[in-house]
C-alpha cells in the first residue's frame, strides 16, 4: 500500500488446501496438454487449490479474526485422492472443469473451520454439502451473453501418476483481487499439515 492510500474496508477471501508443488507442476503440465480448446481458460498453475470456504467479502477488521481460525485449526493429515476423468459443472453446458477428489479428512476440516467461522460470526454456513475437488478451467461466455460458450474437445484424464492419492501440504487464507486479466491470490495466513502415515510409509 502506498502513503496516502487508505486501507480497504472489506477484503475477499477464502480458505483452501494446498497441494504439493509437483502435483501442481505435473497438472499444469497435463493443462497444456489436453485443457487447448479455445472455449477453455485454463487456471493458471500459481492457482491451483481446492477451496473449503469461500468468505466473500469480510470486513477489514476481521481478517486477523479469521487468520486467527486458520492457523489455530487442529493439525491432521489431509490425503487427496483425484478421479482421473475431468467432471464439467453442470454437465449440459459447464461453466467450471474440475478434478473431484476423494478427501474424508478434507470434509471433516472444512466443516470444523465453517463452525468457528459462523460461532465467531465470520461466515454462513453453506447452503450445500462440501465438495472436494480442484478447479483446473473455467469455459469462457458467449460473446454479449453469460452463457458458457461450448466446448469441442473436453479434456482427456489424467496420467495415473495424478491420480495416485498424495497429501495437502497446507490451509490457507487467501486475498482475491480482481483483475481484468485474471484473479491474483494473495496468501494471508497459512497452516502446515502433517504427513500421513500413508506416506511416511510409502519413503521408506
Amino acid at each position: 500500500m502506498h502513503a496516502g492510500e487508505s486501507k480497504p474496508k472489506t477484503l475477499r477471501l477464502f480458505t483452501a488446501l494446498d497441494i504439493p508443488d509437483e502435483i501442481r507442476a505435473g497438472i499444469d503440465a497435463w493443462s497444456a496438454r489436453e485443457l487447448t480448446d479455445p472455449a477453455l481458460r485454463p487456471v493458471a498453475a500459481e492457482n491451483l487449490h481446492m477451496t473449503l470456504i469461500f468468505l466473500g467479502r469480510v470486513d477489514f477488521g476481521q481478517v486477523a479474526e479469521v487468520a486467527n481460525e486458520v492457523v489455530n485449526l487442529p493439525l491432521q493429515p489431509v490425503r487427496v485422492q483425484f478421479a482421473s476423468a475431468v467432471t464439467p459443472k453442470p454437465a449440459h453446458r459447464p461453466a467450471i472443469w474440475a478434478l473431484e477428489a476423494e478427501a474424508p479428512a478434507a470434509s471433516q476440516l472444512q466443516m470444523h473451520l465453517s463452525n468457528e467461522l459462523s460461532i465467531s460470526g465470520l461466515c454462513k454456513p453453506e447452503d450445500r454439502p462440501f465438495w472436494a475437488h480442484l478447479t483446473v478451467a473455467r469455459t469462457r461466455t458467449e460473446r454479449g451473453k453469460r452463457r458458457p460458450r461450448r466446448v469441442e474437445r473436453p479434456p482427456g484424464a489424467l496420467p495415473e501418476a495424478l491420480a495416485e492419492p498424495f497429501d495437502a501440504v497446507r490451509v490457507s487464507l487467501y486475498r482475491s483481487d480482481l483483475r481484468p486479466d485474471g484473479a491474483k491470490y494473495v496468501s494471508l495466513a497459512k497452516l502446515d499439515l502433517p504427513p500421513s502415515p500413508e506416506s511416511l510409509g510409502e519413503e521408506r
